[in-house]
């Protein structure tokens, strides 16, 4: 019972902390603080916390020797990784942080895809696993068309004054610009999640890679701040507001949950962390409705909930595909009479 409850209260703090970076986030961009400048000094303050944690955890007898290929592999994980902070971040600003966890339940089936396309996974539709991860796909897309498209009634919301019917449809434009925008963040994340996985083949020790990873984020955000941001006021912290996201971006929306998630991955498996990822959207919903004062609509209900079956198929999918893997290895070993590890498990946190 011990080793499920620690995983467990792990994975809760986990998605806690990935749905306060989304709030502090949108409440320093709301108060004019610019996404840019945010995504610097939350990786540039994230990079100071896991240079030592990192390089003491990952000895150097354990640690591979640095190359060019690989430094070169870092800042393209880094540039891609920048793109989708950019994307996720303007998401949120424009829609909720309701908007952006939903969202992030797509990168399980935009992963698919692209295994699919790039040949690293093989549709076959008699396979029972195969078709869940397709129809999990489609219905996840399809909950992401409806959470964007269609608001519907308000179903929770704050004590405010009416809103005119102008007011209404700006905001309407802006939910679609910012769903249009997360969208767009899960297929630039799934596609992070593969040059991640060819990363950690090359270069195994996870601490390492995510450091490098925020350092050139950090790095990269500099140079894009100093060309567009010329006013210098706009790189201040000296409000609390602006301190404490960024500070809380460091260190529990990056040194934190990665340190978390990978202990919790370790222990227990890549499935049982996926299926914490859609208690993100509650937790969202109440924390926005209540601090945030954000209104929770009826198309944000209807959308989430298909979102998350779509979710939860195509990780059944992956994991009968596991089990099938492991089935297969055993019985590979038992007629071979050769000790070797069974088939490890392909699948990526999610």
């Amino acid at each position: 019972m011990g080793s499920v409850a620690l995983p467990f209260v792990g994975m809760m703090m986990a998605q806690c902390a990935q749905v306060g970076l989304m709030i502090v986030g949108k409440e320093a961009m709301t108060r004019g603080m610019s996404n840019l400048v945010f995504i610097f000094y939350s990786n540039a303050f994230a990079s100071l916390i896991l240079l030592p944690t990192s390089f003491l955890f990952h000895r150097s007898t354990e640690r591979p020797p640095l190359s060019f290929s690989i430094l070169s592999g870092f800042f393209v994980l880094g540039l891609l990784g920048f793109v989708v902070q950019i994307l996720g971040y303007l998401g949120i600003l424009y829609s909720s942080p309701t908007l952006g966890t939903a969202m992030l339940n797509l990168i399980p089936g935009f992963t698919f895809i692209l295994a699919v396309i790039f040949g690293m996974e093989k549709l076959d539709w008699k396979s029972s696993s195969s078709l869940a991860k397709s129809m999990g796909t489609m219905v996840s897309i399809a909950g992401a068309l409806i959470v964007t498209l269609y608001k519907g009634l308000p179903l929770l919301m704050p004590p405010s004054p009416t809103n005119s019917s102008h007011q209404l449809f700006g905001q309407m434009s802006n939910w679609v610009i910012g769903g249009l925008l997360l969208a767009v963040n899960s297929v630039l994340s799934s596609a992070w999640l593969f040059v991640q996985a060819l990363m950690l083949k090359k270069y195994p020790a996870e601490l390492v890679v995510v450091f490098y990873y925020c350092f050139f984020v950090a790095i990269q955000s500099a140079v894009v701040c100093l060309v567009v941001e010329r006013d210098l006021s706009s790189w201040s912290l000296q409000s609390n507001e602006r301190l404490i996201a960024v500070l809380y971006s460091a260190v529990f929306g990056s040194a934190f949950q990665v340190g978390i998630s990978a202990w919790c991955l370790h222990k227990t498996g890549p499935v049982f962390v996926s299926m914490f990822k859609p208690l993100g959207i509650v937790i969202s919903v109440v924390v926005g409705v209540i601090l945030l004062r954000d209104t929770f609509y009826l198309g944000s209900l209807i959308g989430a909930i298909v979102i998350i079956i779509g979710f939860y198929s195509v990780m059944w999918g992956k994991a009968k595909e596991k089990k099938m893997g492991e089935k297969a290895g055993v019985r590979s070993l038992e007629s071979s009479g050769e000790k070797v590890p069974l088939l490890q498990n392909s699948t990526e946190e999610m």
